[in-house]
């Protein structure tokens, strides 16, 4: 469990610049499948956005800990594993124990429809299942995670 793996260089811009959208892109619990939130993580670097990934088998506290060091904005959580409402869940807890609940949280994975509602009345901000384009994630992204100018 090492350092996040920063997939773009760089920091907030200067006050004369927008700044980046900043996202941490996680793989909680014991799932060992990451090749979805690599993806992901890619995606988002090449729309320009500013992406962390936290690597594999990361507990909801070591999460948010990045989240909140990165000054993120959002975080996107990657669950395969069946553990997603446990999950985001905690993160979300975590997020709001920490005055932290500015940060969007969204996620994707194997996750049954049954379970999205649920998942939003605890904090998750949009859910996409598999099938979903990296454009319709990019995109998301851009419309709901707010960014400022310095």
């Amino acid at each position: 469990m090492g350092a996040p793996d920063r997939v773009t260089p760089g920091t907030r811009k200067g006050a004369d610049m927008a700044e980046r959208i900043r996202v941490v892109v996680a793989k909680p619990g014991l799932d060992g499948h990451d090749r979805g939130a690599k993806v992901v993580a890619r995606a988002l670097r090449d729309a320009g956005m500013e992406v962390v990934y936290t690597g594999l088998h990361q507990t909801p506290e070591q999460i948010v800990a990045t989240a909140i060091q990165e000054d993120a904005d959002a975080v996107g959580l990657s669950v395969l594993s069946g553990a997603h409402m446990t999950l985001f869940k905690r993160v979300s807890e975590l997020l709001a124990e920490r005055g932290a609940d500015d940060i969007v949280l969204f996620g994707g994975g194997i996750i049954p429809e049954s379970d999205i509602a649920e998942l939003r009345e605890l904090g998750v901000a949009h859910i996409f299942t598999p099938g979903a384009t990296t454009a319709s994630i990019v995109d998301w992204v851009r419309a709901n995670v707010a960014t400022s100018v310095s």
